[in-house]
Parts: structure tokens; sequence; C-alpha cells
């Protein structure tokens, strides 16, 4: 009977504990809907929309933000410097922000999946800026064709030794998609996403408004934490059968890197990237860390400006 009886607290206490998880996850991310609701337009490829904003004019050109986060990292402070010369179009990557999630996560499916909702605004042949991961989503899409010129700030190209640190592992199995997915989306603090925040700046300093205006609640939804993860997951597999490919982008490639970027190491990237493109500019910038576009934005405006010129 001892251990009926506790089979059975248990029991209850996991679904106690379910129910409290839902609760506060559904809660946080309402909240998080209304303080952080859509600033542009949508449009839908195959169903699912696409969420996008659209401003200035001139050639066109095409902002992907990176993992953990939204197009609100480019319109931060980098897109207005832009709209003078440039009509940019920045947009919430496949299940981040406010755009739908797709079934397949993969670097070209989202690819295409841009491409083709913005050729629905009459956008085909565009410079397309790629921040971190959407570096990575950037190249997939010219080894499909499409974008004139490439500019990839701190981006990942290349497949790297090593593991996923352990939250990405750990979301990559079943126990981490049903179980601690929603247990971060409701229980995560604000402390954590504050320190999250600084380490991705490092060694800089996180820019004054800037949290206020990501909305990185919004990441923390259970549908795109799970989208985020799966993407994270699957990339290092991907780089692997797109860089024998590289030597056949002809198009101009921007590189800039920060020599300080822990996250996505140049010495793993960049600088091998630069060995394999025929047509390619490769900025380092030194004791930059992962985040130039903020701290170093006059050299990714000079860059964007020259892929436009070449």
């Amino acid at each position: 009977m001892t251990l009926k009886r506790l089979a059975t607290s248990l029991v209850i206490a996991a679904l106690g504990l379910a129910g409290v998880t839902h609760w506060r996850a559904s809660a946080r991310e309402a909240a998080a809907e209304a303080a952080f609701p859509p600033t542009g337009q949508f449009v839908t490829v195959a169903g699912r929309r696409l969420h996008y904003e659209m401003a200035g004019s001139g050639p066109d050109l095409v902002l992907i933000h990176g993992a953990s986060g939204s197009l609100r990292d480019l319109t931060f402070s980098l897109r207005d410097r832009l709209t003078d010369r440039f009509r940019v179009i920045a947009v919430d990557r496949p299940g981040l922000g406010h755009s739908d999630p797709l079934e397949e996560t993969s670097l070209l499916a989202q690819a295409r999946h841009i491409k083709a909702g913005l050729a629905q605004l009459g956008v085909t042949e565009p410079v397309v800026l790629g921040q971190s991961y959407g570096g990575a989503v950037a190249l997939a899409w010219a080894l499909e064709g499409g974008p004139r010129a490439l500019v990839l700030v701190g981006s990942p190209s290349m497949p790297w030794p090593g593991k996923l640190d352990p939250w990405y592992r750990l979301t990559d199995t079943w126990p981490g998609r049903h179980l601690a997915i929603p247990l971060a989306a409701a229980f995560v603090p604000q402390s954590y996403v504050s320190a999250a925040t600084a380490a991705v700046f490092a060694p800089g300093p996180v820019p004054a408004g800037y949290e206020d205006h990501l909305g990185a609640a919004l990441t923390l939804r259970r549908e795109t934490l799970v989208a985020n993860t799966s993407q994270i997951n699957s990339l290092r597999p991907e780089l692997v059968t797109m860089e024998p490919r590289y030597p056949a982008l002809a198009l101009p490639v921007e590189l800039i890197h920060g020599t300080a970027d822990t996250i996505v190491p140049l010495h793993i990237h960049s600088q091998p990237l630069a060995q394999l493109l025929p047509n390619v500019t490769l900025t380092t910038i030194p004791g930059a860390g992962h985040m130039p576009h903020h701290s170093h934005a006059d050299l990714v405006l000079q860059a964007i400006d020259r892929a436009a010129l070449r």
C-alpha cells in the first residue's frame, strides 16, 4: 500500500506541475504578444504567414535575423540608417517573431519560404544581409539563386568541431521537447534573459534600450522555442552539405566578423569561408563580439553599400 500511495502521490504531483506549467506558460505568452504585437504586415505562403516590415526606397535590401530573435533586432538601429537609399525589408524567420512555423525547419525551407513571400511584394533580386543564423539562411538562398549580393554578419557557415551546448542537446530529445521547453517557457526569469543577452553582446555592452525593444519574451513562447531549437539542432548537418558548394557562388559576398566572437568564432567560420568564395571581402573587427551590427554599425553599413555597388 505504501508504494501504491507513493505512486499515486507522484502522479498527482506531476499532473499538478503540468497544469501549473501550462497555465503559467500560457499567461506569459499572452502577455508577450500583448506587449510586443506585430509591427509590420503579413504575406501568406502555402497557408503560412510571413511577418515583415518594409521601409525606404531604392534597391531592395532584405534583413534576416539570427537565432532566438526577431526582426526587432535589425530594426533597433540598423534599418533606419539604410532607408534613405534602400527599400529595406526586414523579416521574421519562420517560427520566430510573428511568422508562422514551417513543418520543415531547414535553412533551405526557410530561404524558399522567405523568397516566395517577398516575391509577392516584387522583391526578386535583393541584396540580402543575414546576421548569425540568418546568414546561414542567406547562404542557402544564394546557393539556390536569387540574391544579387550577400552581407553576412557574424554568420555560421562551416561545420564546427564539438557539440552544441547542453540546452540544445536536451531539446533534441523527447523529454527536452515535451518537458524542458514548457518549463522554460513558464519559469525562466528575466534575470536569465538579461544575462543571456549580455553574453551575446560580450565583450561589449548591451545598447541602452535594446532589451525593451527586442521583446525577448516572444522567444520564450513554447512554439517559438520548439522552432528555434529545431533549427539550431539541424544547422551543423546542413552546413556539411553546403560547404562543398560554396566555390560556385559567384555573387559578391561581404563578410563582417568580430575577432572576439565566441558564439560563432571567426577562425571556424568566416576566415575559411573567405578562402572558398571567388568574390568575397572579409572585414574583421578587432575586439568585436557577435553583434557588430550594433557595436560597429558603420562598418556594416559600409559593407552593405559595397555589396550594392559590386
